[in-house]
């Protein structure tokens, strides 16, 4: 997982963190477990002051040219992710896709391409089975985006715990 997520070029990085700084508003969107991740990331974004949400939820507003859509996909050919994007492309929002597979249908919808590759080993399905190398890979670089942009909005964990859910 440190070699994939190294592989990623820094200026990427930047990009990212600067279109989602710069949004008006953010969505989130992944199926099956990448979606789980997405969820997480999205609350980390609202809690660093951002607004964030998940496509599919039944309070999510539309998407619009000046916002940025983020999607998690695995293996990049799920119908969903692909008709998501679609969408957002034909809207004119930013689409920052996060992969393992860069020639996937998925891949050629980004705006900008977050690619996390894994070399083929005959013992991973043993040790990670089906996608949790890249869901990991993803929850690390994504709790790593929110760290940037925490930082670039002078934001601090007590900013942060302000706006974190009271459970009651």
């Amino acid at each position: 997982m440190t070699d994939a997520l190294d592989a990623i070029d820094p200026a990427a990085i930047s990009r990212v963190v600067d279109i989602l700084a710069r949004a008006p508003a953010i969505f989130v969107y992944g199926a099956g477990r990448s979606g789980i991740i997405g969820r997480a990331f999205a609350m980390r974004l609202v809690q660093a002051g951002l607004r964030a949400y998940v496509i599919g939820e039944s309070v999510t507003p539309i998407v619009t040219a000046h916002d940025a859509v983020f999607i998690l996909s695995g293996q990049g050919e799920s119908y969903s992710s692909i008709q998501t994007a679609n969408i957002v492309r034909r809207e004119g929002a930013q689409l920052i896709v996060l992969t393992s597979r860069p020639g996937s249908k998925i891949a050629h919808t980004a705006t900008l391409l977050l690619l996390v590759e894994f070399d083929e080993d005959p013992e991973r399905p043993r040790l990670a089975p089906l996608g949790t190398l890249f869901e990991s890979a993803s929850l690390r670089l994504t709790d790593g985006l929110i760290a940037e942009l925490i930082r670039a909005r002078g934001e601090t964990e007590e900013s942060m715990r302000r706006r974190h859910a009271i459970m009651v």
